[in-house]
């Protein structure tokens, strides 16, 4: 009885193996195709050559076991680094902003073009694109730092 239930369990195994190979490798279904197969098969061979009721075990075991490896096979393809990011973030903070820039808020400069509501300013000697808060401001115009976001420097007209 245990010799003729070896074959189904490798073809169960190797069924999980390909199931976490479909989360990795970009197959367009074919291996989970693959998986069905084996699993099939494995049922096959389980049924016809061992009993109804160990087959039946087999199927108990593949419907609690199959959820259980999709949400861990999509838990691993997010962490994986195969995936796609959503965001610019890495260890350390946000690749978007060059770290001087956090230094500007409340410094004073002057604008090297009409801001409508985005153009250029000129803070310590560099020059920054910049946007208002919806302001038109004119050109050769004294602005301070309101914020930095991200890769934006939000300016004001200095009274």
């Amino acid at each position: 009885m245990v010799g003729k239930l070896i074959l189904p369990v490798i073809l169960q195994i190797l069924a999980v193996v390909v199931v976490i190979a479909e989360f990795i490798l970009p197959s367009m279904g074919l291996l989970t195709v693959m998986a069905l197969g084996l699993f099939g098969f494995s049922l096959y061979l389980v049924f016809t050559h061992a009993s109804s009721m160990t087959g039946f075990v087999f199927v108990i075991v593949d419907v609690c076991m199959i959820p259980i490896l999709i949400i861990v096979g999509v838990k691993m393809l997010a962490a994986s680094p195969v995936t796609l990011r959503s965001s610019l973030k890495s260890d350390k903070g946000a690749l978007s902003q060059p770290p001087e820039w956090a230094d500007l808020i409340g410094v004073t400069g002057e604008t090297v073009t009409d801001l409508h509501p985005s153009g250029s300013a000129r803070f310590n000697g560099k020059r920054y694109d910049v946007v208002s808060r919806g302001d038109y401001i004119q050109k050769g115009t004294n602005v301070s730092v309101l914020s930095v976001e991200g890769n934006r420097i939000v300016v004001k007209q200095e009274t």
